[in-house]
């Protein structure tokens, strides 16, 4: 099979339909399967795909247990992928399947990471600049290649997959790993349109991750606080010194008391926020520690296959027990 496309689906029922035919479309002229990953849909999602799998042959579904997050569906969805080539696509229209034959072209001539890049954006402003300073954000700190404003929408060559597939980390940030992986990884342009159906990731949902990928892949943060606490106690022993000089010329009136409540409370909130750095640090420590599945899979539905093997029009075949993703450490 040439290209399996990954698509995470959470209550995307309305927009199927028409990325489906739109995928066909464009990879008409190569073998193909579409690998949808149900996140823990509540509308008609899943059944939906398992019909577009019995009309097409070309549709699987991997229903995972629950909602796991748009990352560990992504990663779900790689691990069941049999393509030479795997692409990750989003299921709200924003990223156009139509490039896909073209970065197909250009992974065959020699590309193992062929990603969209955004040049513009069909979003409201606020959602814009919160983008763009994300994005510059981790161009000055994170310890992987700067790829622009570039999500995850992306064409990757089997041994990329095969790389990311045995990283470990259940805290996943697939974008960042794919750069981390490096090899040549081209660029292809294009402006991300508005969302047609549904609404998006909450702002909640996208500092999450934008803290994940902090996290994953800059200590920066980490030296912020050292720096912070080092400049603070210099500040701090500076002001005490000249608080002494102060009383003991008469050029303040004020207790020493009321001073030191202030140096006590400034100093306090200073290892707060140094505490509470160390600690998302430690909590990924810890999640990789427990050893848990990156995920459960409730049931994989592909369609059958005719005596050559390849995926035939019409039926389904129930994948049996349900499967575990590989193991967060």
């Amino acid at each position: 099979m040439d290209v399996s496309v990954v698509v995470p689906v959470l209550n995307e029922e309305a927009g199927l339909r028409e990325l489906h035919a739109r995928i066909g479309a464009a990879l008409r002229d190569v073998s193909y399967e579409v690998v949808y990953v149900d996140d823990g849909s509540t509308d008609g999602s899943a059944a939906l795909i398992e019909a577009l799998g019995e009309e097409t042959g070309t549709a699987v579904l991997v229903k995972l247990s629950r909602n796991f997050g748009m990352e560990v569906a992504m990663s779900a969805g790689i691990d069941h992928a049999r393509g030479d080539y795997v692409a990750l696509v989003h299921a709200d229209l924003q990223d156009p399947p139509e490039l896909l034959p073209d970065m197909l072209r250009i992974a065959r001539d020699g590309a193992d990471v062929v990603y969209a890049r955004r040049i513009g954006r069909d979003e409201p402003w606020h959602k814009r600049v919160l983008a763009t300073a994300f994005y510059k954000l981790m161009e000055r700190l994170a310890r992987v290649p700067y790829q622009g404003q570039a999500g995850d929408f992306r064409l990757m060559s089997r041994r990329v997959v095969d790389i990311v597939r045995e990283m470990p980390e259940s805290r996943r940030f697939l974008r960042g790993m794919v750069a981390w992986v490096g090899f040549e990884q081209v660029p292809v342009e294009y402006r991300r349109a508005g969302r047609l159906n549904g609404r998006g990731a909450s702002y909640r949902s996208l500092f999450r991750l934008a803290a994940e990928a902090m996290a994953a892949f800059s200590d920066v943060p980490l030296a912020v606080a050292s720096i912070a606490g080092m400049v603070t106690a210099a500040l701090a022993g500076l002001a005490g010194v000249v608080l002494v000089l102060a009383t003991i010329f008469g050029w303040v009136t004020a207790s020493l008391g009321v001073w030191t409540l202030i140096t006590l409370l400034f100093l306090g909130g200073v290892q707060l926020i140094s505490v509470g750095i160390l600690g998302r640090y430690l909590a990924r420590v810890h999640e990789q520690t427990l050893r848990r599945p990156l995920y459960l899979v409730d049931r994989v539905v592909e369609p059958l296959a005719d005596g050559r093997g390849e995926p035939a029009r019409g039926g389904a075949r129930l994948g049996g027990e349900p499967r575990v993703g590989p193991l967060g450490g």
